[in-house]
C-alpha cells in the first residue's frame, strides 16, 4: 500500500454522495441456506478529498429505519427491539481512520459505530475513474465492501422455543455503489 504522502486522483475539496446513483446494499444468511438481500433507501457521507491521502476524511451515516428487504413483514421484524431495534439504534455512522491504496484498488479504515457500540472495519475499495457530463460536473465512481459480525454490536436475535438460532445469521456483508459530485470550482 502507499505512503500517507500520496495524492489522490480527485480534486481537493469536499465531494458530494449523488443520491440517485448511489446505493447501500447488504445480505445475510437465513436459516444458513440462502441470502436475505436488503438496501438502507437513506443515507448520507462527507467525504472530504484532501491535498494528500493522509488529510482525506470519510464520514458516513446511515438511517437505519430506511432498511428495505422487499418484504414490508420482515422490515419491521428487523426494526423491532427483536433484532435491530431501531429506537436504540437509529443510526449508523462510519469514521475513517486511514486511507491507503493506489490506481483502483484502496481500503480505508474506520470505527462503525452503531447505537452505542464501536468497532474499527475495513472498506475494500475500487476506484472506477471520474467522467464529467458535457457541460456539467465530473462524477467519481466507488465500490466498496466490508463484513461486520452482527453480535459484536450487541445485535442478538431472541429466538422462541424450538426455533433454532441459525434463523439469522451472524455475517453481514455490506456493499456501496457511490458516485461522488466535484466540488465545484472557484474561477481564478
Amino acid at each position: 500500500m502507499s505512503t500517507n504522502t500520496q495524492t489522490l486522483p480527485l480534486v481537493a475539496g469536499r465531494w458530494a454522495v449523488d443520491p440517485t446513483h448511489s446505493s447501500v446494499g447488504f445480505t445475510i444468511r437465513h436459516l444458513g441456506v440462502s441470502k436475505v438481500r436488503g438496501r438502507f433507501n437513506r443515507f448520507d457521507a462527507e467525504i472530504e478529498i484532501g491535498e494528500t491521502v493522509a488529510d482525506t476524511t470519510v464520514v458516513a451515516t446511515i438511517d437505519t429505519s430506511s432498511i428495505d428487504t422487499g418484504n414490508a413483514d420482515r422490515d419491521a421484524h428487523v426494526l423491532s427491539s427483536e433484532i435491530l431495534d431501531v429506537e436504540r439504534r437509529p443510526t449508523m455512522i462510519f469514521r475513517s481512520t486511514r486511507v491507503a491504496g493506489s490506481d483502483s484498488e484502496w481500503e480505508v479504515d474506520g470505527d462503525l459505530t452503531i447505537g452505542e457500540v464501536t468497532r474499527p472495519v475495513s472498506l475494500l475499495v475500487e476506484f472506477g475513474g471520474v467522467e464529467g457530463l458535457p457541460g456539467g460536473s465530473r462524477h467519481a465512481g466507488f465500490e466498496a465492501a466490508t463484513e461486520i459480525r452482527r453480535k459484536d454490536f450487541g445485535i442478538d436475535v431472541a429466538m422462541p422455543p424450538g426455533v433454532s438460532a441459525a434463523m439469522l445469521g451472524d455475517v453481514v456483508k455490506i456493499e456501496l455503489d457511490l458516485e461522488l459530485l466535484e466540488p465545484a470550482q472557484e474561477a481564478a
